[in-house]
């Protein structure tokens, strides 16, 4: 089956929505390197009921009057990554973690490089909050839609990063 997508304007730049079948496979960014996020062939779908689902609860977070997504999601990619992504799912709105705290959360604490590899492919931007993500020291960290996407985002969300130590962790 061929992915479709749609793009849509945002505060954050032009972001294309792409569908696998009935669930979100894809949120990319306008200057996205072409092999962050690899898929297959795709066709522009304008009336597709998922991207246009996710266009309407994009516009609502973007707008500040939604905090969580309710969406299907259809993570390509290896096993190690999809625990990453899975444990992104979990950072609750508003919040911060750092990767050592997800390597310590998916059972691989000293992986802290792997998670951030993993983070950096994340093909559902946003949705899964990779922006959540920060260095040990609390400061911002690569992001595929570039720093100041990332910072927008969190201010958007309120910025309440947790507590952390320079160890990364919570205290």
């Amino acid at each position: 089956m061929a992915y479709t997508f749609i793009t849509v304007p945002s505060p954050v730049g032009e972001l294309k929505l792409v569908a696998n079948g009935s669930r979100l496979a894809a949120i990319l960014w306008e200057n996205d390197k072409p092999n962050r996020v690899r898929l297959g062939p795709m066709n522009e779908a304008p009336d597709h009921p998922v991207l246009m689902k996710t266009a309407r609860q994009l516009e609502e977070y973007f707008a500040g009057t939604r905090s969580a997504f309710d969406l299907e999601l259809d993570f390509t990619g290896t096993e190690f990554q999809k625990k990453v992504w899975a444990a992104l799912l979990t950072i609750p709105f508003g919040e911060t973690r750092t990767y050592s705290q997800i390597a310590r959360q998916i059972g691989h604490p000293s992986a802290v490089r792997a998670v951030g590899a993993a983070n950096g492919k994340n093909p559902i931007s946003i949705i899964a909050p990779c922006h959540r993500v920060i260095g040990a020291s609390g400061k911002l960290t690569g992001f595929a839609g570039g720093l100041e996407a990332k910072e927008r985002l969190l201010t958007l969300e309120g910025g309440q990063r947790s507590d952390i130590d320079k160890t990364g962790e919570l205290f």
